[in-house]
């Protein structure tokens, strides 16, 4: 799962960082205006955590923006304003959630799940296809009531592919939700193959009932056998 916070505070942004990437979301970061709406115009993000008060703007343009591309990334505005025209005016504009600092970590990790659940998963805890089930809170998965044992990119690539199963995957946009920014630095697609390989002798090892196909040129596509 990836997301972006944005946060102009450096310790409160590296504190949310760190909690995140101890549950194994991919995170990246926005510290202004400029740079979170650079980030929302190229990437497509599960959730974004919104401070209001930015350097060089605010919040709600951020979320007006978002709405304009029409993007559907799950947005929790996380802000010290405890108002309630700002928290009804945040809603409007389609935040799924407001959170007022300060606040407890655990508190943020229970509502980013939430809003994951609802808008990724259709308020689903667990997927399943065939044989196969993935716990999304215990990041575990399980083929005909036994444990597979993945890495994590194994495990967020699988996950994916669940969420879209039966959907052409176009290459660029696996690369862009498994490794973010970092994507771009990448000069092939070799990172994806080897994961992918790895991945795809695990469902045959543990006789899975569903394969990841390569579309040629393309991607791939999840299909049950």
């Amino acid at each position: 799962m990836k997301i972006l916070v944005i946060e102009d505070e450096p310790a409160m942004l590296e504190v949310i960082r760190q909690s995140l990437q101890k549950e194994n979301f991919l995170v990246e970061v926005a510290g202004d205006f400029s740079s979170a709406l650079r980030k929302i115009i190229a990437y497509n993000y599960d959730c974004i955590l919104l401070d209001l008060t930015l350097p060089d703007g605010n919040g709600f343009e951020l979320l007006q923006e978002l709405k304009k591309m029409n993007k559907t990334d799950g947005v929790i505005i996380i802000s010290a304003k405890d108002s309630v025209d700002d928290k009804i005016r945040g809603l409007n504009l389609g935040a799924d959630d407001y959170l007022t600092k300060p606040f407890h970590i655990a508190e943020l990790n229970a509502r980013i799940k939430s809003v994951l659940r609802r808008k990724v998963f259709d308020g689903k805890n667990t997927l399943e296809l065939g044989n196969i089930m993935i716990d999304l809170n215990d990041r575990t998965v399980t083929v005909k009531a036994e444990q597979m044992t993945l890495n994590r990119k194994e495990f967020d690539i699988l996950t994916y592919f669940m969420a879209n199963k039966g959907r052409l995957v176009i290459k660029d946009a696996l690369a862009e939700y498994i490794w973010g920014d970092y994507a771009d630095q990448a000069n092939d697609y070799e990172f994806i193959y080897s994961q992918i390989r790895n991945l795809r002798k695990k469902l045959k090892e543990h006789d899975s009932g569903i394969e990841i196909r390569a579309v040629y040129g393309i991607g791939y596509k999840l299909v049950v056998l």
